[in-house]
Order: C-alpha cells, then structure tokens, then sequence
C-alpha cells in the first residue's frame, strides 16, 4: 500500500484537488457526525498498555506501510474498538476472543524480537521489523506461539484495514466520494465519472511497485 501524501486532502496523489469532506454536505446529519469524527481529536487510549501501545503503532505503521506523518490514526481507531468491544461479531475457533488475542499476539510479537534482536519489536530497526512480521505470515496454518499464524496474520490485517479505509484520508487516496446515502449516483457504468469525481491521473500503475 502507497503511503498517504503530506496533504492527506489533496486525491492522494492520483486525484488531484479532490478531497472527500468536499462533500459532506450531501451526507445526512448522522453520516457526517460520523465521519467528521474521525478527523478530530484522537481518543485518549483506553485498551491497550502503553507496553502493547508501542508494539501496536509499530505493526500498524508495517501493516499500511505508514513511515511518516500524517498517519491515517488506526492505532487509537482499533483502541476504541477493542475498548468498545465492537469486535466482528465472531472469532476463530483456533483463537481467544479478539481482545485476549490482540493481548497475547502483541506479546509474542515482542518475544520474537528479543529473540532475535534482543530489544522489543517496536524498538527494531524497520527492515528488521518486516522481517520479523513476514516470518510470522509465511507459517501459514503452521503454529506460531500456540496459535495458528494464519489466524493471527488475518486478526492483524483485518484490523488494521477496516480502520485504515473508514477514514476519509484514504477515501481520497482512492478517489471514493463518501457515501452515496441520500444524493446516490447518476451515472452508472464504466469509466463514467459523476460531476465531484475526479480521475484517476495513473490509472495503470502496478499497486506492487509504486512508492508514492
């Protein structure tokens, strides 16, 4: 995944000028209430320790590939989650219920970096660090400290992706113009815009090798 740009309002780089919150005004009260949120101030931590808090901004920040700021905040989005308890409704048999899993998975993070680098996770240098977390995808259903390394890699990403695309700034890295609820879309079909879309600047970019 492409990092955001220094402008998070600006298309993300393939949409220039576009910025969802454009658009609000079209959403009802609720939607905007809703989305508005997640552009203000961030939520004091509530679930995870501020040793778990280190180790989950690093993995995050891997997982998105986020290296600088500004960062889409899914770190405190996934706090409150946990905190709230909106978890999926439903949790691997082969795991604890997400908020245990989350607790023990971060540790067992930690553990192998130590292991292997004798410092935390969160403390490794970023090549180290993706080193570390591509070890743990390519167990696959293989056990990774009890649990099945599939299952963990899936409550990871699962996570972190809901969180990162429910925020407006990668809705404009995308160039989704926000929910359709009540305006809707007129045009319908392929390759046709609606008047507050804009188009996509490299439509034919391969995802796996761009770096901005």
């Amino acid at each position: 995944m492409n990092q955001l740009p220094l402008d998070p309002a600006d298309g993300g780089g393939r949409f220039p000028g576009f910025d969802v919150i454009a658009q609000s005004g079209h959403w009802d009260r609720a939607t905007q209430s809703v989305v508005g949120s997640r552009l203000g101030l961030l939520p004091h931590v509530r679930f995870f320790t501020p040793e778990e808090e280190v180790v989950a901004r690093a993995l995050f920040d891997q997982i998105l590939d986020q290296r600088e700021e500004p960062r889409v905040p899914v770190f405190n989005m996934v706090d409150v989650r946990l905190a709230e308890q909106q978890t999926d409704g439903w949790h691997y048999e082969s795991l604890p219920a997400d908020a245990e899993a989350w607790r023990r998975s971060l540790r067992a993070l930690s553990d192998d970096a130590d292991a292997r680098h004798g410092v935390g996770f969160a403390d490794c240098a970023w090549e180290q660090q993706s080193a570390i977390l591509d070890a743990v995808q390519k167990r696959g259903d293989d056990d990774w400290h009890g649990f099945p390394a599939s299952r963990v890699w899936s409550l990871w990403t699962r996570y972190a992706c809901t969180a990162f695309y429910s925020h407006p700034w990668a809705w404009n890295e995308i160039g989704f113009a926000g929910p359709a609820y009540p305006r809707g879309y007129k045009n319908m079909g392929v390759d046709r815009l609606e008047p507050f879309e804009v188009r996509d600047i490299r439509p034919h970019d391969d995802p796996a090798r761009r770096d901005s």
